[in-house]
């Protein structure tokens, strides 16, 4: 294994939990490099982007085919934030998630971590930062829990 592959599925199992990394990127998966610094910058798979390097902290930002690969691969994966059916529409088209739409969180959630919105039935809804702990989720009744970055309107 090279390392590049090495390197990011460690980081994804940092991030998501472990044994994601191999789930999440297979041997097949392509890396592109930034022609600037030559530092590893997105992941393809298929010619799919699955997720970015960040430069700013090295941590990957999730592409809404990488977060439907891990919900579908990964049963470990500690990145989930699961919201009320009735607002899921609402979170598919890019809306915010709101402390009042938590139905349940992964305990090892802390603000700032790259997170997976769900319905109720598992199915992918949006990709995002997290604005609160898990603990603050729960806890909160207002503001909000999950910045979305984009979502996924097939969804909602």
């Amino acid at each position: 294994m090279d390392d590049a592959l090495r390197r990011i599925r460690c980081t994804a199992d940092y991030q998501f939990g472990k044994s994601v990394g191999a789930k999440l990127f297979p041997t097949n998966v392509e890396v592109a490099y930034s022609p600037n610094t030559g530092r590893i910058r997105y992941i393809y798979l298929n010619k799919e982007r699955l997720a970015t390097l960040r430069p700013t902290d090295g941590m990957l930002s999730l592409s809404l085919a990488g977060a439907k690969r891990i919900i579908e691969n990964s049963k470990s994966a500690r990145c989930i934030v699961t919201v009320r059916s009735d607002v899921s529409k609402f979170i598919a088209e890019g809306g915010d998630v709101f402390a009042a739409h938590v139905v349940k969180v992964d305990d090892e959630v802390r603000a700032k971590d790259e997170v997976i919105a769900v319905n109720e039935d598992c199915g992918v809804l949006a990709v995002g930062r997290a604005f609160l702990s898990a603990e603050e989720m729960k806890a909160f009744r207002r503001g909000v829990a999950v910045k979305v970055r984009r979502g996924n309107a097939e969804e909602g």
